[in-house]
């Protein structure tokens, strides 16, 4: 895409963007019209997607979770293995800088 293509409103088009029909036929008319809102839902999918905070955190925590459990849905040893190396490790920081 070339400086060219920008919008006056400096707003690129969207890479799939058809150029508008240049034909007074109605049916062309119609065809450009029916894909201009098929790409216009689809960029209000993305937009709706990308700004809906709750549902990405929601499919973060399950991404985690499923990472962190087995199929039976029992924690993975290496994740209690590390959580109690953790805690282990903080324990004997607070006791060593007590001591």
């Amino acid at each position: 895409m070339s400086t060219s293509d920008i919008r006056p409103n400096g707003v690129a088009p969207h890479p799939t963007t058809t150029q508008p029909t240049a034909s007074n036929d109605p049916d062309a008319i119609r065809e450009d019209i029916e894909r201009t809102r098929e790409e216009l839902a689809e960029t209000v999918d993305a937009l709706h997607a990308k700004l809906d905070v709750k549902t990405q955190a929601k499919e973060r925590v399950a991404r985690v979770k499923d990472q962190a459990t087995t199929d039976t849905g029992k924690p993975r040893p290496e994740v209690v293995a590390g959580v109690v190396g953790a805690v282990l490790l903080i324990a004997g920081l607070v006791w060593w800088r007590k001591g």
